[in-house]
């Protein structure tokens, strides 16, 4: 996938600039334009109001009778803009009240503080939040938006228990390789940029400030050191989580940038003082709007990703309206907002009928099971190996987060 002009929304007409991604036998366009569901075609008789009918959305007439008037969310950054929170608020009066999450630890944290009514949470933060019963079951009936959500996307080990919904897929994508076009005039197409030294980028390489990080690490070994017996770089004994946290610590002399904050990247990514990164679609997405000289690419060793869940808080103070909030962050026109802005796949499968919308879900690969087999969401580390391994154990994340905390000090 090779990434390319990007994107940022215009508030005043809800119209959208994207980037495109394409497979390096094609030739990459931009997509502009927000899709037009002015005159889509719903089904049924309409009985929606003509801001209903506009949006694609019904609120459920039982929770919007029940709404408290507001909603408290933690998301990440690009994922509650303007452009879909104004109509929400419209037609809900639920004001939208955001907090924008750095990481999957500090959205943990925040959650485990009880003031926040729902969150849009990575893999590596469900898990967490279920097992300490931050998050509760949803009821699907509740939902209308639910039904129309990729399969492949529901009851999976980061969003479910026993069967049961923790929360609505929001979307998905890869954390790409981004590089300095005049750095780099022929693309990269391996992770060893960032790990093994010699190319033009050593001294200027962007790492995400994470204790995930160091599945970005195990992957890049998965992939060059098959003796380590790698097949899940989640799923980590001793031996080869020291072999990760080795290649850290050398990593560190290529390093010039650790970033938690998305804008400290794009920043460096528009000044020329990051040559190449681990990134986001959305970063690169700013940057390239700004006048990077920037590309970004999936490489042949494949990627760590997101599959991102919004899960209500068991402890909500405005469960109605953050349930309606979920409902319409994954109906067809909102999803396709946020995928659009953002840089992802949606998890609506409906969001790709809209005008507009075939290209960017055929170039972020929304129906394609086969891309996603080599991206590896993000997950959260476990005694018991997550590979299915038995008779050993595995580094689990707590453990993790003592290693980055002493790599980083």
């Amino acid at each position: 996938m090779r990434a390319t002009r990007a994107a940022v929304a215009l508030l005043a007409t809800f119209s959208i600039v994207t980037a495109a991604c394409s497979d390096d036998d094609k030739d990459t366009t931009a997509t502009t334009g927000a899709p037009d569901t002015t005159t889509a075609d719903t089904g049924g008789t309409d009985t929606t109001t003509a801001g209903e009918t506009d949006y694609l959305w019904t609120p459920n007439a039982d929770l919007l009778a029940a709404a408290e008037g507001e909603v408290n969310i933690i998301v990440w950054a690009g994922y509650a803009e303007e452009a879909w929170v104004t109509p929400f608020e419209e037609l809900t009066s639920c004001t939208v009240n955001v907090t924008n999450g750095e990481t999957s630890d500090q959205m943990v944290q925040l959650m485990q503080g009880g003031e926040y009514d729902g969150v849009s949470a990575s893999g590596d933060a469900t898990q967490r939040l279920i097992a300490g019963d931050e998050v509760e079951e949803i009821d699907t009936a509740e939902y209308s938006s639910y039904a129309d959500i990729f399969e492949g996307l529901k009851l999976q080990a980061w969003n479910s228990v026993g069967g049961k919904p923790m929360g609505i897929p929001h979307g998905r994508g890869a954390n790409l390789l981004v590089f300095n076009t005049e750095a780099f005039p022929e693309a990269p197409d391996s992770w060893g940029v960032m790990f093994d030294g010699g190319a033009a980028s050593d001294g200027a390489v962007s790492v995400y400030d994470s204790p995930i990080y160091i599945a970005d690490a195990a992957l890049y070994l998965m992939a060059t050191q098959p003796e380590l017996g790698i097949t899940d770089p989640y799923a980590l004994d001793q031996a080869q989580f020291d072999a990760a946290v080795a290649l850290l610590e050398q990593q560190k002399a290529l390093t010039s940038q650790y970033w938690a904050l998305y804008t400290d990247q794009q920043a460096g990514l528009e000044d020329g003082t990051v040559l190449a990164g681990t990134t986001w679609q959305v970063i690169v997405n700013l940057a390239l709007e700004n006048g990077a000289k920037i590309d970004a690419v999936k490489p042949k060793e494949g990627a760590t990703g997101w599959s991102d869940t919004w899960m209500l808080s068991s402890k909500a103070a405005n469960p109605n309206c953050m349930k309606l909030w979920m409902d319409w962050i994954a109906s067809p026109w909102a999803n396709a907002q946020v995928a659009v802005y953002f840089g992802e796949a949606p998890s609506n499968a409906k969001a790709c009928e809209l005008d507009g919308m075939a290209e960017h879900c055929t170039t972020f690969h929304a129906a394609e099971d086969e891309y996603w087999s080599d991206v590896w969401y993000w997950t959260t580390a476990t005694e018991e190996c997550l590979d299915g391994r038995t008779g050993v154990s595995c580094v689990p994340y707590t453990e993790w987060v003592n290693a980055w905390t002493t790599l980083r000090s």
